[in-house]
């Protein structure tokens, strides 16, 4: 059973509107964090006990950097929002040093048998992820307002690091497009006719600026859950996207039936999207706007994956094969 502070931890983060994703990471780590330390009451210790626990994730465990940095930024809302102690930013711990592994990449052909197995209930969502070079959450949390069929283009609002972007949207995928809208258009009538549907949910405050939002189908999500569902917190009664869990078993599978050998996951159609883009002479600044990254560091792996033979290379065995040929 969950102890009560951190079900405490747990409503101050929906209060404050946290994704779930980031909540349950979240409380994972202060969960170990407390284990870590023999369940003492975080209250109890401070910054000394913390960068124990992140050099013992990097020591012993043996961490990626991303992984110990989600544990400290977790550690850093405890510290900050729950016991109004802020964690200096002086902390000296063992930082993690395990390298960063190349993305998994399709090439064309693996895409294109995979796009065409994938299970037809998801098929328009892998191919935004792909199209649009879009994370699971960025498809998932599309509302139908976000497509802009004039300009070709998606709107992604608040993504990773809380930061909007246009991304470009394949023209062929208008058709489905519009009959996805319709979709969404049949379920919204079915849901208004419920007296206690509350309306999508929308961020922030704005369901207060604008309180007939939550029942127009602009607002709605584009690819919605089959039930409805009670919101907690609210208990209000929605409609929410599909669930990530689903998506991510339907593109696994479907790589499976494509008899492709690769780990492919969803955010393999996201990295093969920005490689050939590269691949086709787009220029690496674009693709950056594109995928959202702050730093065009953070593209700049998809150009290792490009350099066939590790920085183009030749090997010398190819010379002295060919040599043997020629003979």
């Amino acid at each position: 059973m969950t102890s009560p502070f951190l079900q405490f931890v747990e409503e101050r983060m929906r209060v404050q509107r946290y994704a779930k994703r980031t909540i349950e990471t979240y409380l994972h780590w202060i969960k170990f964090y407390i284990l870590f330390h023999h369940k003492q009451h975080p209250s109890g210790l401070g910054e000394h006990e913390v960068e124990q626990f992140l050099s013992y994730l990097a020591n012993s465990r043996h961490v990626a950097v991303k992984t110990q940095a989600t544990a400290l930024n977790a550690l850093v809302f405890l510290y900050r929002h729950i016991l109004d102690r802020p964690l200096t930013l002086n902390l000296n711990f063992h930082r993690a040093n395990v390298p960063q592994k190349l993305p998994v990449v399709l090439t064309r052909l693996e895409t294109q048998q995979l796009l065409s197995v994938v299970d037809p209930r998801y098929k328009l969502l892998a191919q935004l992820m792909y199209g649009s070079g879009l994370r699971v959450l960025e498809a998932l949390r599309l509302r139908t307002k976000d497509i802009d069929f004039d300009y070709l283009s998606l709107m992604v609002w608040q993504g990773k690091g809380n930061k909007n972007r246009r991304v470009t949207l394949a023209p062929e995928l208008i058709p489905a497009l519009r009959l996805q809208i319709n979709h969404v258009a049949a379920y919204l009538q079915v849901d208004l006719a419920n007296p206690e549907y509350a309306g999508v949910w929308l961020p922030n405050a704005l369901a207060l600026k604008y309180p007939a939002a939550p029942a127009q189908l602009g607002w709605h999500y584009l690819f919605p859950s089959t039930q409805l569902s009670y919101e907690p917190g609210t208990r209000a009664l929605r409609r929410h996207h599909l669930d990530e869990t689903t998506l991510r078993r339907a593109i696994q599978n479907a790589a499976r039936q494509a008899n492709i050998k690769k780990h492919v996951n969803c955010h393999t159609l996201r990295h093969s999207f920005a490689t050939h883009l590269l691949a086709a002479g787009v220029d690496i600044r674009t693709v950056q706007e594109q995928l959202g990254h702050s730093d065009v560091k953070t593209t700049q792996i998809y150009t290792h994956v490009l350099q066939r033979g590790a920085n183009a290379v030749p090997s010398p065995l190819s010379s002295l094969l060919l040599s043997d040929l020629q003979s």
